[in-house]
């Protein structure tokens, strides 16, 4: 598999069972027309059967639904398939990564990037999220906070405060069975929050060739879920109040 991770800031060409990878910068005014004339000169006498791409917006029923905000114009029916001549699978990149680093059951997935990616896993059901544009507080949402633009502004001390925050307000909201923090700026984190493991660098790439099987379930390591750490989940009580 050829799997192309696009993000605001590069994407990443790689190739499923394989450790090396390569980065093409991207940017605002990065449309899919440039990024694929550069990834086309990068796989150039390269041998691969489909095409896996992680988008970094909304994605609908394998199609691009909207335009990236930290990338340029144009992505909306834009036709990789024909360029690339193989079969391809769009995935929002949160969910891609999710996919690649899934061990089982309730999984919430959180990436700290350019944005902030977020996605669920429910029982082997891939559930897209955009959260990240949800209100969070002053006016600003919650991606302007946990994001690349949030780590600017505040400092990383008062940046890593409002990661935790932010986990322990969806952790409760979502009621996952794990959290995992995944995005290039994780490794930032002095500490990682409760319930919560840390995503690999290549888990687009392993999410790239897991979005082929037919079986997601038989393609997840099903004893690693014992070892993750369980979130506890506060239930509401079955008494009914007296209004």
């Amino acid at each position: 598999m050829l799997v192309l991770d696009v993000g605001g800031s590069h994407v990443k060409i790689a190739y499923s069972g394989q450790r090396t990878e390569a980065k093409i910068p991207t940017g605002p005014k990065m449309t899919p027309g440039r990024m694929m004339q550069r990834v086309l000169r990068q796989v150039r006498g390269a041998r691969f059967d489909a095409v896996s791409i992680g988008f970094p917006g909304l994605v609908l029923r394998g199609r691009i639904a909207g335009e990236p905000p930290n990338l340029g114009p144009g992505w909306v029916g834009f036709d990789f398939e024909r360029l690339l001549r193989r079969p391809t699978r769009i995935l929002n990149d949160a969910a891609l990564q999710a996919l690649g680093s899934y061990r089982g059951g309730r999984m919430l997935f959180l990436g700290l990037g350019t944005g902030l990616g977020t996605a669920m896993i429910l029982d082997g059901t891939i559930a897209p999220m955009e959260l990240a544009h949800l209100p969070y507080k002053k006016g600003r949402v919650y991606e302007e906070y946990v994001g690349e633009a949030g780590l600017e502004r505040l400092g990383r001390r008062k940046w890593e405060k409002e990661v935790f925050t932010v986990v322990e307000l969806l952790r409760h909201a979502l009621e996952p069975d794990y959290i995992t923090l995944g995005g290039g700026n994780v490794r930032k984190l002095r500490s990682l929050p409760p319930h919560c493991v840390r995503g690999d660098n290549r888990d687009a790439i392993v999410g790239g060739a897991r979005l082929w099987s037919d079986d997601l379930i038989a393609a997840v390591s099903s004893p690693a879920k014992d070892r993750l750490p369980r979130v506890p989940v506060r239930r509401k009580s079955s008494r009914r109040r007296r209004i």
